[in-house]
C-alpha cells in the first residue's frame, strides 16, 4: 500500500511501538517526522528510517505542549515541502496506582499526556489535511479503556477519552477526505511493558491471552499502515483492536 508522496507524523516515534510505526510508514513511501522527548531515541529511528533508503526527520520535544508542537508541525512541514496529510498520535504514558493513592498531579498528567496531547496535535495538523482535501489519523488508545483495569483507573479514563475523541472527530470530518481511528493495543511487548510491574512472561502464559504470547510493536505497525492508506478511505470511527483475542467486543 504505498503512501508515497504523503507527509506523516508519528508521536512518540523513538521507541516501541511508535518506532515500529514509523518504519513501517518510511517503508510505505511516507516521509515521516518523528515527534519524541528523547532525542536519542527520535534519532535512532530517524537513522533507522534513512538507513534502509527512507526520509525521515527528528523534532524533539513534548507532544503536549501546543508550543513544541506548533513548532514540530512548521519544522516538518519545511522540511517535506508539503502539508502533513498523516497524523498517528501515540505519545503516551502508562501508571500502576490504587485508586485512592492516585492524587490530582497523576490524574492531570495523565489526562495532559494521553488525552490533551492528541488534542493539541489534531487542532495543529488537521488543518492541512483540509487544504489537502485528504488526511488520515490514527490514535493508539488502550484495551484497558475497553475492558478496565484494576490499579489504571487513571490511564484507563484518559485512553477511554482517546477513544470517544476519535468517534468525534470522525464524525465531524468524515465529509471532507480525513478519517479518523483508533487502536487499542492489547498486550504488547514494548520496553514500556517491561519497565511496568506487569509480569510480561506469566501474562503471556495465563488465559488471559489466548494466543498465549505478547503482541510485537510491529503488529500494531501494520495495522496502522493499513488505516492510514488509500485501502481504508471508507473506514472511520472504527476501534481496530489488536491484542490476540484479548479483547473480544
Amino acid at each position: 500500500m504505498s503512501l508515497n508522496g504523503k507527509i506523516a507524523v508519528v508521536t512518540g516515534g523513538g521507541s516501541g511501538i511508535g518506532r515500529a510505526i514509523s518504519l513501517k510508514l518510511a517503508a510505505d513511501g511516507a516521509a515521516v517526522a518523528v515527534w519524541d522527548l528523547n532525542p536519542e531515541g527520535a534519532q535512532e529511528t530517524v537513522e533507522m528510517i534513512t538507513a534502509a533508503g527512507g526520509k525521515a526527520l527528528a523534532c524533539v520535544g513534548n507532544a503536549a505542549d501546543a508550543a513544541t508542537i506548533a513548532s514540530s508541525a512548521a519544522l516538518t512541514r519545511e522540511t517535506f515541502g508539503g502539508p502533513i496529510t498523516i497524523l498517528v498520535n501515540n505519545a503516551g504514558i502508562t501508571g500502576f496506582t490504587p485508586f485512592l493513592d492516585i492524587t490530582e498531579d497523576h490524574w492531570d498528567r495523565m489526562m495532559a499526556i494521553n488525552l490533551k496531547g492528541p488534542f493539541l496535535c489534531c487542532q495543529q495538523i488537521v488543518p492541512d489535511m483540509l487544504e489537502a482535501g485528504w488526511g488520515r489519523i490514527v490514535n493508539i488508545s488502550s484495551s484497558s479503556a475497553q475492558t478496565g483495569a484494576m490499579v489504571m483507573t487513571h490511564y484507563s479514563a484518559s485512553k477511554g477519552g482517546v477513544i470517544a475523541f476519535t468517534k468525534s472527530l470522525a464524525k465531524e470530518f468524515a465529509a471532507k477526505g480525513i478519517t479518523v481511528n483508533n487502536i487499542p493495543p492489547g498486550f504488547v511487548d514494548t520496553p514500556m511493558l517491561r519497565a511496568s510491574p506487569v509480569n510480561v512472561d506469566a501474562e503471556a502464559s495465563s488465559g488471559n491471552s489466548p494466543m498465549g504470547r505478547p503482541g510485537v510493536p510491529e503488529d500494531i505497525a501494520n495495522a496502522c499502515a493499513f488505516l492510514v492508506s488509500e485501502a481504508a478511505g471508507y473506514i472511520t470511527g472504527h476501534t481496530l483492536g489488536v491484542n490476540g483475542g484479548r479483547v473480544m467486543p
